[in-house]
């Protein structure tokens, strides 16, 4: 056989450069994709009234005792009687009565297989890690608009995110301490952060910018919501003098205001309580509040992922408001440090107020090319977890995970049709 013409070669070449450039575009695309999960199905059995609770236990700031990665690691798996028994749960109405609702799991053994990958990573304690990176988001203009007008203040001290039109999603132990409701819980409120008013818009007169210029704060502002669109990779320039410190960098802006709403029902896993599943309490420290009235602003869809380590960057992002900031929305975003099926441990600084924030990540939507954050996770908060089930207690930053069990609970008390929850 003769030498083949280059005529001939050069096409087949620049041929296979194309496919081998598609395919390894494709395998990106799949890294930076929503995988779409089969999840089972939770049904209502039965709902039979309790007592009225007595609404007595008291806020607490850390969690303490909590079974943690490491000492969930030597417990037995649940068996389906258990996870049965967990995913059952409470519903508190704003008159104060209370029923108890028992579940069933249908398709668990048709769900793929959920692993979370173990890091064995060392991982950094405390509520705040060296230099403070939390951006307190002052201006309406930012903190009003999407993704960062999900998140919402509950009356009780915490934070939670806006899930449906009506329904908000955040810790339970910012309702239950696990023995009974808060005392704040029978007349719960949900506070959401008012638009920028209308007046003084404009002109030079009381309250007046000024056509065209800009307000103390708008360019730091800016910076924020690019990070966050970037996934923290924002522009480094500006290192000169008076940059301010990280955790300064949004200027101090008119005080932000809420706009509260009464919460017509709360539900609550009894997972999450005392006595039910022991050492896996810290994994059902969730809740749903359904409000008496849907505020006018856009939510955000609940999502799972397998694996967080396993994302290119592996970023987290959450909102929430910190006590030390009053009155403020504080944006952080940092990398996970270790993960099992239902917790993550990440280096967000947080310090309490934050608790019930809601976790998410920006992947792309499945044959689209258009980006869509989902929440995937409960900030849980700053918490002293039992390491070794010896009694010795570590600190870290907990959140638990939307697993496909979860996700199905969850959309089942939003939608009360488990047949709309199938699919993640």
């Amino acid at each position: 056989m003769g030498p083949i013409p280059l005529c001939v070669l050069l096409p087949v070449m620049v041929l296979a450069v194309v496919v081998a450039v598609a395919a390894e575009e494709n395998a990106v695309d799949d890294e930076y994709t929503w995988p779409q999960w089969k999840v089972p199905l939770v049904r209502k059995r039965r709902t039979v009234p309790l007592s009225s609770p007595n609404f007595s236990a008291r806020p607490q700031s850390e969690l303490s005792g909590t079974c943690g990665i490491e000492c969930q690691r030597r417990l037995p798996a649940a068996s389906l009687d258990d996870l049965e028994q967990f995913l059952s749960y409470e519903t508190v109405y704003e008159n104060g009565t209370r029923t108890f609702t028992s579940v069933s799991v249908q398709g668990l053994n048709e769900v793929a297989a959920w692993s979370g990958n173990i890091s064995s990573s060392s991982r950094h304690k405390r509520e705040v890690y060296g230099t403070d990176t939390r951006f307190t988001i002052s201006d309406k203009q930012f903190s009003t608009k999407y993704p960062f007008s999900t998140s919402v203040k509950i009356s009780t001290g915490c934070s939670g995110v806006l899930v449906s039109p009506k329904h908000v999603l955040t810790a339970a132990h910012c309702i239950h301490d696990g023995k009974d409701y808060l005392d704040g819980a029978q007349k719960l409120r949900v506070g959401i952060l008012k638009e920028k008013s209308r007046r003084g818009k404009g002109g030079k007169g009381r309250g007046g910018r000024g056509k065209g210029k800009r307000r103390k704060g708008d360019k730091d502002q800016e910076e924020v919501q690019e990070k966050e669109e970037n996934g923290g990779k924002g522009d480094r320039k500006g290192k000169g003098k008076g940059r301010k410190s990280r955790s300064r960098r949004s200027a101090e802006s008119e005080k932000p205001s809420f706009r509260w709403t009464r919460v017509k029902q709360t539900q609550v896993p009894k997972g999450w309580f005392k006595g039910v599943s022991d050492g896996l309490a810290a994994d059902y420290d969730y809740a749903v509040l359904e409000l008496k009235k849907a505020p006018k602003v856009k939510y955000m869809d609940l999502g799972v992922i397998p694996s967080l380590k396993k994302l290119p960057a592996g970023r987290i992002h959450f909102s929430g408001f910190d006590d030390d900031r009053p009155g403020n929305l504080v944006y952080r975003f940092c990398s996970v440090s270790e993960e099992s099926n239902d917790l993550l441990y990440q280096y967000c600084d947080a310090k309490p107020g934050s608790s019930g924030s809601g976790v998410y990540i920006r992947l792309k939507e499945p044959g689209k090319k258009k980006w869509k954050r989902k929440i995937i996770g409960v900030f849980s908060g700053h918490q002293w977890v039992d390491v070794n089930g010896d009694g010795t207690q570590q600190d870290y930053n907990v959140a638990v995970r939307i697993t496909p069990l979860k996700y199905a609970q969850i959309c089942y008390w939003v939608h009360g049709d488990s047949s709309e929850c199938q699919v993640a």
